[in-house]
């Protein structure tokens, strides 16, 4: 059972790379339509946290029993702020290191990589906690993850590129960030009897997570870099992201 969880748990995080890594191909094509990409994730985003992981987590706690509606969002609420603290630490130690620099400095990358890598621990423990259940509920759960992910890490791809990372390392960090899935799947199985209980919190704060990152940094960008009498591709880039996400989200829940 354990190698089971372990194989579908990695495949479902590197199957969702399958999108950025084709993005790879196009590095040219990228820069010059990087605002794009930054506007789909954004809306990706967006849709994950208030279409997948917030109805997920108070459905976990609806199971539950003991888990208040109230208590999901301020786990939400708590992962928005912790983020807001970690920028600012992350943005003064860059100020520290870097006060001679020229060039305008952004935690995105680093909030979005521990945000992801949150996120697909997550997708692991649930990976897990299926297959524990049912090895048929498992394989449903392991495609299901896959396919909602793809979205979010064509957005993750392009936001890396956009923000000078090479195709290297952008690739490399993906591949980590997604084998986290792992490591969460084996914390579940392990600790499997204790964690069910703090899913619903999990998926809450991680949540927050993703809000913070597209309201406080993404859209921001977006205002900034795009021109008033071109902002209309851009807008519809945004509503597309949350649109894939929606669509997806009802495939996999229908079959």
């Amino acid at each position: 059972m354990l190698s089971q969880i372990i194989f579908y748990s990695a495949a479902s995080g590197l199957l969702s790379l399958i999108g950025g890594i084709i993005l790879l191909g196009n590095a040219e094509w990228v820069k010059k339509f990087s605002i794009h990409f930054v506007s789909f994730a954004a809306g990706a985003l967006l849709a994950i946290s208030f279409l997948d992981l917030l109805p997920e987590s108070i459905e976990h706690a609806a199971e539950a029993g003991s888990i208040s509606v109230e208590t999901i969002t301020l786990a939400a609420f708590v992962g928005f702020l912790a983020f807001f603290l970690f920028e600012r630490l992350v943005l003064q130690f860059h100020y520290h290191h870097h006060e001679h620099d020229d060039q305008h400095l952004h935690a995105t990358p680093t909030l979005l990589m521990t945000g992801d890598a949150l996120h697909n621990f997550i997708d692991g423990v649930v990976i897990a906690g299926s297959f524990l259940v049912d090895p048929s509920l498992g394989l449903i759960t392991t495609i299901g993850v896959a396919v909602h992910e793809l979205p979010q890490e064509i957005g993750d791809f392009s936001i890396l590129l956009h923000h000078g990372w090479s195709k290297a390392a952008t690739l490399w960090a993906n591949i980590l960030i997604s084998l986290t899935s792992v490591v969460g799947a084996i914390f579940a199985y392990i600790l499997r009897d204790t964690i069910e209980p703090y899913l619903p919190h999990l998926l809450a704060a991680t949540a927050g997570i993703f809000i913070y990152i597209s309201a406080a940094d993404l859209l921001p960008e977006i205002h900034a870099r795009t021109k008033r009498d071109k902002s209309w591709h851009v807008i519809v880039l945004v509503f597309l992201g949350i649109a894939a996400v929606w669509i997806l989200r009802n495939f996999v829940e229908g079959h």
